[in-house]
């Protein structure tokens, strides 16, 4: 009996074990492949150069480094963009049901929880950046599976094994981290709500982790891995968009626009205007009504 799909329960549940049944070594210039499909696990690896690589749902975009993993009869598409070049290791293998002195996937999986956990994400496909181990395995399994000694096969399966650890590690720490940004995002837009609802008044970073329920070192670490910018640079940034607005809007005075947004000292909203603009709100006001006379004139 033969296994074809990654993520089947039988593969934890019987002895089976992988069978590489092809694999090559190709360059792609301005290729666009049809849709189509295998009935074998694929492992599309980028060695050199870039691709996308289309499902019937999402797009995926591949560099240097990147593999991605699709589970069998998941039709998908490979597209070289016209002046690119994209040299590719593809292997494609599946699980035999045999008696075997060499350790099945099952016994693997019982001794490795990392193996264990990845045959459970059931995933039609999975996206996987290489710290430089995966290549050299893929690269030993097809080295050796070339090889004409009778002997061959368990050398093969020991690599499989290694390499399905190794994919196993990498998608598991994959999860995880994926499920630290979502986690991490939900904090942020909490975090982003709270100071568009208050930019107005004195807010400090232990104001906005109380207001989310978090540590505030670590919502501060977590705002700036993701927006690229402080807490506090955030705010400054909305308050500027807030002044403007209130400047070419409405005849308040400045001193009242700088309170309007959260800022008890004038000659520092007009210091940070500044900043922002590169003029100060005097500047900003007089300039655009001027731009409003022209309008209305021309």
């Amino acid at each position: 009996m033969t296994i074809s799909s990654l993520f089947q329960q039988e593969l934890i549940e019987d002895n089976y074990y992988a069978k590489v049944n092809a694999y090559y070594f190709k360059q792609w210039d301005a290729f666009d492949m049809a849709y189509h499909e295998h009935k074998d696990v694929e492992i599309m690896y980028v060695i050199d150069g870039s691709c996308l690589v289309k499902t019937l749902t999402e797009s995926i975009s591949l560099k240097k480094g990147d593999f991605i993993l699709l589970d069998s009869h998941v039709p998908h598409r490979l597209v070289v963009g016209t002046g690119q070049l994209c040299r590719m290791l593809n292997v494609e293998f599946s699980f035999i049901h045999k008696i075997s002195r060499f350790p099945s996937i099952k016994e693997l999986a019982d001794e490795n929880s990392a193996l264990r956990q990845f045959l459970g994400i059931k995933r039609s496909f999975i996206t996987l950046k290489d710290p430089n181990e995966i290549y050299h395995t893929l690269k030993n399994v097809v080295l050796e599976s070339d090889k004409k000694e009778t002997d061959k096969e368990i050398m093969v399966q020991l690599l499989l094994s290694q390499l399905l650890i190794q994919i196993a590690r990498l998608g598991v720490e994959d999860q995880k981290l994926n499920r630290e940004n979502q986690q991490a995002n939900v904090y942020v837009n909490q975090a982003i709500e709270f100071l568009h609802y208050h930019y107005d008044c004195d807010i400090k970073v232990s104001d906005v982790g109380k207001a989310v329920s978090l540590h505030p070192g670590y919502l501060h670490r977590i705002f700036r891995k993701l927006m690229d910018c402080t807490m506090m640079e955030y705010l400054a940034t909305l308050r500027m968009e807030k002044a403007k607005m209130l400047l070419k809007d409405t005849e308040i005075p400045i001193i009242e626009i700088a309170q309007y947004v959260g800022i008890n000292s004038s000659q520092y909203f007009s210091q940070l205007f500044k900043k922002h603009t590169k003029i100060t709100p005097i500047e900003f006001r007089t300039l655009y009504k001027m731009d409003i006379v022209k309008l209305q004139k021309g």
